[in-house]
């Protein structure tokens, strides 16, 4: 079994909002063990509550217009994310659902901050050298 948890993931799913909190932290937990059980990791579990769909959705002869939403931030391989989902289609109580791997946006986020970062430090240092009346690097 690989063990390698270098993979974050964001799994957003949305609820029946009529399920009981106690439901609700039953498919939860069921889920995390799921994950841990796998070799995954869940890191952090949001509960955002009850808020209106973005659109009414169907799901069998009911309609829904809110929905509980939970979102869970995994570390994983991928494995634990694919057995994730095949649960989360075949509960009644979920309306929808989305993964979002989101390791790699995070380091390319992390790389424009530095980038970001250098640039202001390059241009604070050419002001104070013009302020200070010497000539800025390199125009000698």
């Amino acid at each position: 079994m690989n063990t390698k948890c270098d993979r974050l993931y964001e799994v957003m799913f949305v609820l029946d909002p009529d399920l009981a909190e106690e439901e609700t932290d039953k498919i939860i937990e069921a889920l995390a063990t799921q994950i841990s059980g796998q070799g995954g990791q869940v890191n952090k579990v949001e509960k955002i509550g009850r808020q209106r769909l973005a659109y009414m959705i169907r799901k069998g002869s009911r309609k829904f217009y809110e929905g509980t939403y939970i979102l869970l931030h995994v570390n994983g391989t991928g494995r634990e994310i694919a057995e994730t989902e095949r649960r989360l289609r075949v509960l009644d109580p979920v309306i929808r659902f989305l993964t979002v791997r989101v390791d790699e946006d995070l380091k390319r986020a992390a790389k424009i901050k530095a980038r970001r970062e250098r640039r202001l430090e390059m241009r604070a240092a050419r002001q104070a050298s013009e302020a200070n009346g010497a000539a800025p690097e390199g125009e000698e």
